[in-house]
């Protein structure tokens, strides 16, 4: 009787409660700065990879995107002049903090860009 009497008061008392919460909340806040962190960077350097893959796909080919910027890199020798594509992209990023947008005072974008030099020119 004595065991079950200290059981129920056991799973009465609410010690600890604060504590773990005060632990808790700022150790899950921590986890989800990382992982946005995280998020962010890896979502960057995948949108790298895709665009300078555009670039250089399009630098070969000659075929171009209406976002692509041709620019032309003018030389003193007329045999030496260099085209370049740059390629450039910007979308949104995923948001695991609830109020990121808020504090930051904008939604956050991933912007990129990716450059090459024409090929096949003369």
């Amino acid at each position: 009787m004595a065991f079950v009497k200290l059981m129920r008061e056991f799973f009465k008392s609410d010690r600890g409660s604060i504590e773990s919460s005060l632990v808790l909340i700022p150790l899950l806040t921590v986890f989800l700065i990382s992982s946005q962190l995280a998020l962010a960077i890896h979502g960057r350097n995948m949108e790298q990879l895709q665009v300078q893959n555009q670039a250089s796909a399009g630098a070969i080919s000659g075929e171009f995107s209406s976002t692509d910027t041709y620019l032309k890199i003018y030389s003193p020798d007329a045999e030496q002049d260099l085209d370049l594509v740059i390629s450039t992209r910007s979308r949104g990023l995923a948001s695991l903090l609830p109020g990121l947008a808020e504090i930051v005072g904008r939604e956050p974008r991933i912007e990129v860009s990716g450059l090459a030099i024409v090929e096949n020119q003369r």
